[in-house]
């Protein structure tokens, strides 16, 4: 076995999601550091062993050995040093999936500096309210003009000064005022560098990486992890993707977005399979499908809003047998996707439910029969329940919100705390559990089903509609590619359902076609909740992550009402 998994769980294999639930525990090292516990020492063992499969839309391709990662980290790690970023210091990461952003992101964590993965999608104000926030002094940037002109914009409005970093895509030589060019600096800096060779202790519970949440409403919260967070994803990896030991895993995400540490990062690595990593300019379904065939990757993950895209495509044109495990985050999957998707592939999308908070809290786990429309059981090591208005667990059938108690500490993984922000840590982590604002009910089986996130819930004449449910209703009429279901305002009803449409190939908007739409939902789910309003339109509003974001919709219906 050349992976790396038994240094840091009790057991690899197990009988059933019973014995899973119940028996599997992480061995937690003292001063457990990703980048020199698990990338150097592959370099060691297994130098040769593969570690990335890169590609763009440009004909470029490059494959990397942990032997090249602990090589052009130590250097990249080496250089920071020399400029003075040390244990503590933020370091924001707009890379795109450039494969300098993973050997930079070891060379951050080697040196104790906190990582900030973030979006190239960011304009001014999010940049300067990202950098005054965590106090950066640092960025390491991909070149585009836009981006440079932002960080140019943003370092005139902010009161903290920070170092500039950026990777030359397509000139080395590049040379831009007052930045540093990271290919050039790093030339003549040393391979080398040990645990012993810093002058201070990185220790499990020091700060690792924040993640700027998503955030469908307000500013985004910082969500701080510590260095334990990596072997938390040993869960994601091995057990509910399901990874191929010496295969390759694509998990589709821009590394901006959590789910690259979900899918892209730590978990795989450590259970021993390489990533395969596609740098798109624009996504498009069926190029990634073309570069999953010629590549063969083995498992592979995506988003919702992809399944739902693919299967209206004609998959037959492309061979994806290499293809052992298909799974899915970040959006509820609705079952009419889940079952077109086996119908043509024979492959059952494996659902999981987490956070950038956390891991994969929920899944249908590889012993788990996947029930369509279920995000699955709790992992283990998470003592997950849903908690009533009254902060009371709920009983089977009712809705609660998915909570994780924290009684007996903090799972590796878990969120620690919404950095610099005391009054939302104490909200989310009140009562000894972490409450994360989705609701869910659970059935006699122990599956859970996602609703909806608690601001997404409509009430209605009384009753509580999951816009989730709904959605899945509108998605199973053959016209329909994407819905967003919302609450709009109503003097009788205090609010009404409303479904965004976004309509597939060859249909066209019109009255009569809302009408078959309705009267599909009304068989299909409960009739009070059929949609009274629907608006068709191109595309739906979405977050870097893919999520749609109805509280943008409901806010414009508002304004309208």
């Amino acid at each position: 076995m050349s992976s790396l998994i038994k240094e840091f769980v009790n057991r690899v294999e197990f009988d059933s999601y019973e014995d899973f639930k119940e028996n599997f525990q992480f061995k937690i090292p003292k001063n457990f550091n990703f980048g020199y516990d698990v990338v150097d020492k592959y370099a060691e063992l297994y130098p040769e062993k593969i570690a990335i499969v890169w590609c763009n839309d440009e004909g470029e391709e490059e494959t990397f050995t942990f032997k090249d990662i602990k090589e052009k980290s130590n250097k990249i790690a080496n250089f920071l040093r020399k400029i003075g970023i040390k244990k503590g210091d933020g370091v924001i990461l707009t890379l795109k999936n450039r494969y300098e952003f993973w050997f930079s992101v070891m060379a951050l964590h080697k040196i104790g500096a906190i990582a900030i993965p973030s979006t190239h999608m960011l304009r001014t104000k999010d940049m300067i309210y990202r950098i005054e926030k965590a106090e950066i002094k640092a960025i390491i940037t991909i070149d585009t003009d836009e981006l440079i002109n932002t960080y140019k914009k943003t370092e005139k409005q902010v009161k903290t000064s920070f170092k500039k970093i950026f990777i030359g895509e397509h000139d080395e030589n590049r040379e831009i005022k007052g930045w540093y060019n990271l290919k050039n600096e790093i030339k003549e800096e040393s391979i080398v560098l040990t645990k012993k060779d810093l002058d201070y202790t990185i220790e499990n519970s020091d700060k690792f990486l924040i993640y700027f949440s998503s955030g469908t409403t307000g500013q985004p919260k910082m969500v701080l992890h510590d260095f334990l967070y990596p072997l938390g994803h040993i869960i994601t990896a091995k057990f509910w993707h399901n990874i191929v030991e010496d295969g390759l895993h694509h998990t589709s995400a821009d590394t901006g977005w959590a789910k690259t540490s979900w899918g892209q990062l730590y978990g795989q690595w450590i259970a021993g399979t390489a990533l395969f990593i596609y740098d798109y300019q624009r996504f498009d379904g069926l190029k990634l499908l073309e570069k999953v065939e010629k590549y063969k990757v083995t498992t592979f993950c995506a988003p919702p809003t992809i399944y739902r895209f693919l299967i209206k495509e004609d998959l037959s044109k492309y061979d994806l047998k290499s293809i052992t495990y298909a799974t899915t985050a970040g959006e509820p999957l609705n079952p009419e996707v889940y079952n077109k998707f086996n119908e043509i592939t024979g492959l059952k999308i494996r659902e999981g439910f987490g956070q950038s908070e956390g891991i994969v809290l929920l899944g249908n786990f590889i012993w788990v029969e996947p029930k369509p429309g279920s995000t699955g059981k709790p992992a283990p090591c998470f003592d997950v329940d849903l908690l009533d208005k009254d902060g009371e667990i709920a009983e089977l059938g009712e809705e609660g919100e998915i909570s994780v108690s924290v009684k007996n500490g903090f799972p590796p993984g878990l969120v620690k705390e919404y950095y610099k922000d005391e009054e939302k840590t104490k909200f989310a982590f009140r009562n000894k559990f972490y409450h994360s604002g989705d609701t869910a009910w659970k059935d006699e089986d122990g599956y859970f089903w996602f609703v909806g996130r608690n601001d997404d819930i409509i009430k209605s004449s009384g009753y509580r509609i999951g816009p989730f449910e709904v959605e899945s209703a509108v998605i199973s009429y053959p016209a329909v590619l994407e819905c967003a279901v919302s609450a709009y305002p109503d003097k009788i009803r205090g609010q009404i359902v409303k479904a965004t449409v976004v309509l597939t190939k060859g249909y066209s908007p019109s009255e009569d076609l809302k009408k078959e739409i309705q009267n599909h939902v009304k068989k299909v789910t409960a009739p009070y909740k059929y949609p009274r309003i629907i608006e068709f339109v191109d595309e739906l509003p979405k977050t870097i992550s893919g999520k749609i974001k109805r509280a943008q919709i409901r806010d414009e219906d508002l304004k309208k009402a």
